[in-house]
């Protein structure tokens, strides 16, 4: 914590940039310039709220991880605070407390600027002691471009009558910006960059934040949309709809036999089952040597089966895929195994029966089956796909015989 007192009594001028900074953005920051520049203030202190009474009934981010992000955010600033003082205090946060307590760390004739929302001044009134509030510190209202002006200056006209208090009116574009919605998009993997400080997006990576609790057991990185781009360079047209379609498919098929979490690791799964299908043999054998891919004698005659074994160490290294639930799932998607886990089924059976598969023998009561039981699927997808090997004179790997023997005895 900085000698905040030392650094304050200095200061004629102070600009209070209040909020719950869960997370802080560049719409805090740029808004924070901005009125430092306006007014030549010698600081803006950013004072993460402790427990803000306006939303004591809201879920809201650990003090000490919203205090880091913000230290964070603000570093390489010299004229940039951040203070303790409201995470410090104990019981609700009132902003009087804030502007009490930091007035006496300054001196007397300090002038302070409290920043806000132009949609929180007419709610000033139905603050703690507002009357005293108005007297002790000017505000400085920032809006979004494309805000209702004239309310605005009907409503700072009223207080002003009033209080004879000075509000100031600013536009701020980088408003745009909320915290709501990189909550979200952290949520659903969607990247947050460039919307706050790296510094900050790493801190919410590397500690979790702002996940889901069933998500947070779905161990890997990328975002969905960064798998689906680097999958559209990596396949051909054709195999990219079938696998957008398997995804599909395992994620209907997660909704009714799973859990969420299953859901979830499916719709992944089948994105990625067929992720080294169409590397060429030279490349394919290049990566088998590289991952040490170990290949049998009859993959080695069969070289389509060896796309479900590399696909699973492509899916580790290439898209940061720790789950072996999920490299498992990807790994017997063609050949099945016995005493498969629920996904590595899914999966299986989401590769046959999915939607933009053209018809052939068999698909609509493969389809049938995987909705009514997994287990009668697999044994029908499996006799077919080896009658169908057999009759092509093709060889036919010992696990998918053993997946077989399995499925039949249940």
């Amino acid at each position: 914590m900085r000698n905040e007192i030392a650094n304050f009594k200095n200061c004629k001028s102070i600009a209070i940039m209040g909020g719950t900074f869960d997370p802080i953005h560049y719409g805090h920051l740029v808004t924070a310039e901005a009125v430092r520049h306006r007014f030549q203030v010698d600081r803006v202190v950013f004072i993460p709220t402790g427990r803000p009474a306006h939303k004591a009934d809201k879920q809201v981010t650990h003090n000490e991880h919203r205090y880091l992000m913000t230290v964070l955010a603000t570093m390489r600033n010299e004229n940039f605070e951040v203070s303790r003082i409201e995470i410090d205090r104990p019981g609700a946060t009132y902003t009087i407390d804030t502007i009490e307590q930091l007035k006496e760390m300054c001196r007397p004739d300090v002038r302070l600027y409290f920043i806000t929302g132009a949609d929180a001044i007419h709610q000033i009134m139905n603050w703690k002691e507002p009357e005293r509030l108005l007297t002790l510190c000017d505000f400085v209202a920032v809006t979004r471009p494309g805000y209702q002006k004239n309310r605005l200056f009907e409503e700072i006209g009223e207080i002003r009558d009033k209080f004879a208090s000075r509000i100031h009116y600013m536009e701020v574009p980088a408003l745009a910006i909320s915290s709501s919605d990189i909550r979200e998009r952290a949520r659903k993997g969607m990247p947050i960059k460039y919307l706050l400080p790296q510094e900050v997006e790493d801190y919410i990576y590397k500690f979790g934040l702002y996940q889901d609790r069933e998500k947070d057991e779905v161990k890997f990185m990328l975002p969905l949309e960064v798998m689906q781009e680097k999958l559209q360079s990596a396949l051909s047209v054709k195999r990219y709809i079938h696998t957008m379609g398997v995804a599909e498919e395992a994620s209907r098929l997660a909704e009714i036999y799973g859990t969420q979490t299953d859901q979830q690791k499916a719709r992944v799964a089948g994105l990625l089952h067929d992720c080294a299908k169409d590397y060429p043999p030279e490349l394919r054998k290049r990566f088998c040597k590289e991952y040490k891919v170990k290949t049998d004698e009859i993959m080695e005659q069969q070289t389509d089966l060896i796309h479900p074994f590399l696909g699973a160490e492509v899916a580790r290294r290439e898209y940061q895929i720790t789950d072996e639930e999920i490299l498992n799932a990807i790994r017997f998607h063609t050949t099945g195994r016995a005493n498969m886990s629920l996904l590595e089924k899914i999966i299986f059976i989401a590769d046959y029966i999915e939607p933009n598969r053209e018809k052939f023998d068999g698909l609509e009561e493969a389809r049938r089956l995987a909705y009514l039981d997994l287990d009668m699927a697999m044994k029908f997808i499996l006799e077919e796909t080896i009658a169908f090997v057999k009759a092509r004179g093709r060889l036919l790997h010992p696990l998918s015989v053993e997946a077989l023997d399995y499925y039949k005895n249940q």
